[in-house]
């Protein structure tokens, strides 16, 4: 299978989001495995979404959330929960949007050079079972339709997958 990333000229967030939401499911059609899916959902929005330094998962296992398939500089490998952007959007079960990560209280930071971030929950059969997390160098990145965006294309992976991690 070759997939062909589509990054066309949009005149919204919302267009660009439905535009990859269809991308994505294209992407993830037919392919059940949830590591296999997790690394091209993070390869797509790393190069669909501009002004990104860092995209990923981190996975729940045994209290604490692991490093998963990312693009990007190296990361933390292990995040407790709670502690960070990711634990809290993690604990809290929902999603957390900071403009400054450095105004974060207990920011963690793995790349100095992110300044916002963005970190969806994964929710299967109301379990979580990790997080999706974007950073940018850019302060004040993320907004709203990021994170209706994000949800919805977490949703789409979620949905795709076996979640035997």
């Amino acid at each position: 299978m070759t997939f062909q990333l589509a990054k066309p000229e949009t005149a919204s967030k919302a267009e660009m989001y439905s535009n990859l939401a269809s991308q994505l499911r294209s992407l993830v059609e037919g392919e059940r495995d949830f590591i296999a899916n997790a690394a091209n959902v993070s390869s797509l929005l790393y190069h669909a979404l501009p002004d990104l330094n860092w995209a990923g998962f981190y996975l729940l296992k045994e209290r604490e959330l692991v490093l998963g398939p990312f693009q990007g500089k190296p990361a933390c490998v292990r995040i407790a929960m709670g502690k960070g952007v990711c634990g809290a959007a993690a604990k809290q079960r929902q999603t957390i949007l900071v403009d400054n990560v450095h105004e974060f209280p207990g920011h963690i930071a793995c790349d100095s050079e992110s300044n916002s971030e963005i970190v969806v929950p994964l929710i299967k059969d109301q379990q979580l079972i990790g997080v999706l997390d974007l950073d940018s160098p850019k302060l004040g990145r993320f907004d709203d339709a990021d994170a209706r965006g994000l949800n919805e294309l977490a949703e789409i992976f979620v949905n795709s997958t076996k979640c035997s991690t």
